[in-house]
């Protein structure tokens, strides 16, 4: 809408933003959207992990189970970007005590799909989606631990 009033009214300067100004500018969200964003995206995911399950006993259901539950896990990662926003996001993911664990989870994730598409090997797609619910769950007890620490420590003063 404001790109619109802005055109509207003969000011499209977007030229002279910077690109951070224009990336924020353009993804700017009212809370209630980033919520209801979160909440689908999120249940995307979920849904996807499930249907993945599911489809784990049928004929080829290895490579759908891979596939599903490799969609799911981007979905649930890629849905905490609607509260923080993507670039918070990725510059928490990316410092240093959170380093090691998420290059851990996105080298699983490319590794599943790799393992099951180039390599056809079924016992390692396993293995991979095993360690990308591990690298998971690390990566998230290492973002809520650094909440927590904050939490505990606000309350306590």
């Amino acid at each position: 809408m404001d790109k619109l009033r802005r055109v509207l009214s003969g000011r499209e300067d977007n030229e002279e933003l910077g690109l951070t100004a224009q990336v924020l500018d353009a993804s700017t969200l009212s809370y209630s959207t980033r919520v209801k964003w979160f909440v689908i995206c999120f249940a995307a995911g979920i849904l996807c992990s499930i249907l993945g399950t599911a489809l784990l006993f049928l004929p080829n259901g290895l490579k759908l189970f891979a596939v599903f539950y490799t969609l799911g896990n981007i979905a649930a990662l890629s849905s905490t970007c609607f509260l923080m926003g993507p670039l918070k996001q990725l510059k928490r993911m990316f410092e240093p005590t959170r380093l090691i664990a998420t290059i851990v989870v996105l080298l699983c994730l490319v590794l599943t799909l790799c393992s099951v598409f180039w390599w056809g090997k079924k016992g390692l797609a396993i293995i991979f989606c095993i360690l990308q619910f591990l690298a998971m769950t690390w990566l998230s007890v290492i973002l809520q631990t650094d909440e927590l620490l904050k939490f505990f420590s606000l309350l306590l003063n």
